[in-house]
């Protein structure tokens, strides 16, 4: 089960495992010898190995002498020993390959997402309410693909008779990914599993703290969307929902409260946009923020984004007689008088940037990666949780329901940040903007 040895001090830069220590000079000389990408992996992988052995009783000298490691082995367990054989494979083709292997990264990955995460079931569960809202749609052809392709189709044709034309068809759908349409124009295809485990695993450290809080409810979030296509996605959503729950909302034509849909509708859009997203500071002239176009422009450069998509991390409702293997729902973030661990403001939305803008200078913080969320983000969040528990998310009428404060947007012109709630005695989603100063929750 373990991996053969056979680098040998002819390949350039390559050690024997004979050769590398676990501590002193020769771990730096053999970090440094691999490209600067890959060497925040090496410590990685090398700090895994030596918590592995220790947690096992494993001298690391025992590491580089092919004897006394496999009589150590012995005394493993299969999973252990499988563990053992797969972390000294991924380090051995580091070291000859100078970059991770893919297979074996994208297994552990896989491996890793399933048993902390549940991926599977949540990735299908939030691909299959995104094809039902119809979010998601086949990758359209351009028009010079499906010019070629119906041209090859009509020369192939050409000697058949009519009667057997008709028998010709053109599968188009086939092996298409889904995707969204973003407000660009552009598609943006929905992020696939593989590349969620990546991410999870890759950053795992970075995210310990959000996971060992039960945030393990994962979202995708289509934020290269228009918010005025979402938001007639959602009313759309929202209606289907009540054909089959007669009990749900008010009979109308309409689940927006009041002038939601004129605010938010084109307010991410156009030369001008209204809208800015993940601002530092909620000032009119001075806010930090980006529009969407920005947003968008920089994610298509960036190698560890998923263009056109956030991906979340919520905490599930109370487990309290769930499925453990797929809690459903999301958790209210309890109100600041409340005790949690969860992320807290003291305030008003206004005091929720002052942590972030420290934490954003902090890689090590555990709010490193928390901008606040945005009307993108709830939106999901809510046909999510209404999906799933067939309530309401954030209903003004329940005992812990509250204004959800959405910090991740910010209109500069009005000095306004956005915020959400299921309004409990009209059964319509108001969603509107204040002044940050005002206490909500996040």
């Amino acid at each position: 089960m373990f991996p053969r040895f056979s680098v040998t001090t002819s390949e350039a830069g390559v050690h024997r495992p004979s050769e590398i220590r676990f501590s002193g000079d020769s771990v730096s000389s053999v970090r440094d010898s691999l490209p600067k990408e890959h060497r925040a992996h090496f410590e990685t992988l090398r700090q895994e190995i030596i918590d592995f052995t220790k947690a096992h009783g494993i001298s690391k000298d025992v590491l580089t002498k092919p004897d006394l490691l496999r009589e150590a082995a012995c005394k493993l367990s299969t999973p252990d020993l499988k563990r053992l054989a797969t972390l000294l494979e991924r380090f051995e083709y580091l070291l000859k390959h100078k970059e991770p292997s893919r297979e074996l990264f994208l297994q552990e990955a896989l491996e890793y997402a399933h048993e902390r995460y549940r991926l599977q079931e949540q990735y299908d569960a939030q691909v299959e309410l995104l094809k039902q809202a119809g979010i998601l749609h086949p990758k359209q052809e351009q028009p010079p693909e499906r010019a070629q392709r119906l041209s090859s189709l009509f020369r192939s044709l050409v000697s058949f008779g009519k009667k057997q034309r008709t028998d010709v068809t053109l599968d188009v759908e086939a092996g298409e990914t889904p995707c969204i349409t973003g407000m660009d124009g552009k598609e943006y295809p929905v992020p696939t599993m593989e590349q969620i485990a990546e991410q999870l695993y890759r950053d795992r450290e970075k995210f310990s703290a959000e996971s060992d809080q039960g945030f393990r409810k994962i979202l995708l979030v289509p934020f290269g969307m228009s918010l005025q296509t979402l938001l007639g996605t959602f009313e759309n959503f929202l209606l289907s929902f009540q054909r089959s729950h007669p009990d749900f909302g008010t009979h109308t034509d309409s689940f927006l409260y009041g002038q939601s849909d004129k605010l938010f509708g084109g307010a991410d859009g156009g030369m001008f946009p209204k809208l800015v997203y993940y601002p530092r500071f909620f000032d009119g002239k001075k806010h930090g923020g980006k529009t969407k176009a920005q947003i968008l422009k920089e994610q298509a450069t960036s190698a560890s984004s998923f263009p056109g998509w956030h991906i979340l991390l919520f905490q599930p409702s109370s487990a309290e007689g769930q499925d453990q293997d797929f809690p459903k729902g999301i958790a209210l973030v309890p109100r600041r008088e409340k005790k949690s661990d969860s992320f807290k403001i003291e305030e008003g939305v206004r005091d929720y940037l002052a942590p972030i803008r420290a934490a954003s200078l902090d890689p090590h913080s555990p709010h490193f990666f928390k901008p606040g969320l945005t009307v993108e983000d709830w939106l999901i969040a809510f046909m999510t949780h209404l999906k799933e528990t067939e309530e309401p998310m954030d209903n003004s009428l329940d005992d812990d329901g509250s204004v959800a404060s959405l910090p991740g947007a910010f209109f500069p012109s009005l000095a306004l940040a956005p915020f959400a709630l299921w309004y409990g005695d009209i059964q319509q989603v108001y969603l509107s903007a204040d002044d940050p100063s005002f206490p909500c929750r996040s």
